[in-house]
């Protein structure tokens, strides 16, 4: 049997047609069903489906094969490894694109605030990654971890900025909120157990290499 995680929402939808390349085809839609294991068209193939931020870690540890995860998760569970996560990454799937930015009150001046050395309280649920890029601009920052409704955090004098992902930036505009600073482009990768790499090479070989075709040749890196 090949496992593959998947979170609900944009991942989930966007790997679908990536599947289907495959000739997989899930068989229940997880937003009617109840059930988090998913059969497939496939008798040997299933979907477990698990919240976002634990893809890497069931499949570091083998509650499933392979998994799609957004590389701001990836990054994250890898920094909180001390020796580095244990998974292959063969493929950046291109999908649910979009960015980890730095927003704060429209009303608050943050280049003056960087400028002056000011100490910035800062909320978000990507410590490491926000740890590492205010390090590197020399900028003294208290994180603060909060894992929803991150745009609160500035409204209420929780803190000065937030750290999140950003799609449109529709929810900022809505909030009064302005993102200052892009830290990086996040999109899908698949991830691979290196176990289960060697020990059920041949199927999940012809999954990756059927995702590898799958992924437009056109789109941007």
């Amino acid at each position: 049997m090949i496992t593959l995680a998947l979170s609900k929402g944009r991942i989930f939808d966007e790997t679908l047609p990536l599947l289907a390349a495959a000739g997989i085809r899930v068989l229940e839609d997880p937003d009617k069903s109840r059930k988090l294991i998913l059969p497939t068209n496939q008798p040997d193939v299933q979907v477990v489906l698990v919240r976002a931020s634990d893809v890497p870690t069931y499949v570091e540890y083998g509650g499933a094969d392979l998994g799609v995860t957004g590389l701001d998760t990836l990054l994250e569970h890898n920094m909180e490894q001390a020796a580095g996560a244990r998974l292959y990454q063969p493929l950046d799937l291109k999908i649910a694109r979009c960015r980890v930015s730095v927003a704060v009150r429209a009303d608050f001046d943050y280049a003056s605030a960087v400028k002056q050395g000011s100490r910035l309280r800062v909320a978000t649920k990507y410590l490491g990654i926000a740890r590492e890029f205010f390090a590197a601009k020399g900028v003294h920052v208290d994180l603060i971890k909060l894992y929803g409704s991150m745009e609160l955090a500035p409204l209420t004098g929780l803190a000065d900025a937030i750290v999140d992902l950003v799609s449109t930036g529709n929810t900022l505009r809505a909030n009064h909120l302005v993102e200052v600073e892009r830290i990086m482009d996040i999109s899908s990768r698949l991830v691979v157990n290196p176990a289960a790499l060697k020990l059920k090479r041949e199927p999940i070989r012809r999954i990756v290499d059927a995702f590898a075709s799958a992924v437009s040749p056109d789109s941007p890196d």
